[in-house]
């Protein structure tokens, strides 16, 4: 059964850090580009970080670039988004997702999903 389970989401003050996490399970994560997106209240699905399976390249939104670093860790089934500077703008549930294949920023190629987590940033 496939899963992608995000954890380290919660309440923090503007300027502060958090790192997300997403724990996969039921495929092989080195085969898989890794995505990171989110969706603020009445707001449609933003991509935030993508990752590639092959050689680990990485791709930012202009909104996050220099504060959030995406990374992976093959053997621990593991993707993680490092996320710094954190603005209340960023506040949004943010989604993991896996794309069999090339790097891709489209969600309409990604084949699985996580259910979310809730970053909060406010003062």
């Amino acid at each position: 059964q496939v899963q992608l389970v995000e954890s380290g989401g919660g309440l923090v003050q503007p300027g502060g850090s958090l790192r997300l996490s997403c724990a996969v399970s039921g495929f092989t994560l080195e085969y898989y580009a890794i995505g990171w997106f989110r969706q603020a209240p009445g707001k449609g699905r933003e991509g935030v970080s993508f990752i590639s399976s092959a050689d680990g390249s990485t791709q930012y939104a202009d909104s996050v670039k220099g504060r959030f670093t995406i990374s992976r860790d093959n053997a621990k089934n593991t993707v993680y988004l490092q996320m710094d500077s954190l603005e209340p703008e960023d506040t949004a549930v943010y989604y993991c997702a896996a794309a069999s294949g090339r790097l891709t920023s489209t969600p309409d190629r990604y084949d699985y999903w996580g259910q979310g987590t809730q970053v909060t940033v406010s003062s």
